[in-house]
């Protein structure tokens, strides 16, 4: 027997974050068409780390290493990130925001920032605070398996 109100409640949810995912592929674009939703992510994650390796990334996003390859190219062919030599480890190599990459994230970061409070801008301070900590809330859950076992992200699955 299911929670047939529970049922109906998941449904929206994967349905409203599926919207969401569309959305802000799109708006990223928008915003640098030359820069993804997965490359601005990374970027990202690089500028926030302070620099750090591609093996980092896949792992922390749960992505391919191809992929994370190919995205990070594009970065380093933009002129967004650079590979260093780790000081520690000169095998290994670091990658970190050129001065053009730091640049372009925050505007692009700015620019994201007043289409959300655009968009939210009729909300209360504690709808926004509830919102906050139910995404929290949810991305702590970690990642999603498929029934074969590989990562998922329900985000990208189709309605």
């Amino acid at each position: 027997m299911t929670d047939a109100p529970r049922e109906t409640s998941v449904d929206t949810i994967q349905r409203e974050l599926t919207a969401f995912a569309r959305r802000a592929r799109a708006a990223a674009a928008r915003l640098h068409p030359e820069l993804p939703l997965v490359s601005y992510t990374l970027l990202a994650h690089i500028v926030d780390q302070q620099g750090c390796r591609a093996t980092d990334l896949a792992a922390h996003y749960l992505l391919d290493k191809s992929t994370v390859s190919r995205q990070v190219g594009g970065l380093e062919k933009l002129g967004l990130v650079e590979r260093r030599p780790d000081p520690e480890d000169h095998r290994v190599q670091v990658l970190h925001p050129t001065e053009a990459g730091t640049r372009i994230l925050a505007s692009t970061q700015a620019s994201r920032r007043a289409a959300y409070q655009e968009r939210l801008k009729d909300w209360s301070a504690e709808d926004l605070a509830r919102f906050a900590a139910y995404l929290l809330r949810y991305n702590a859950a970690g990642p999603v398996a498929l029934p074969d076992g590989s990562p998922a992200d329900p985000t990208t699955t189709s309605p």
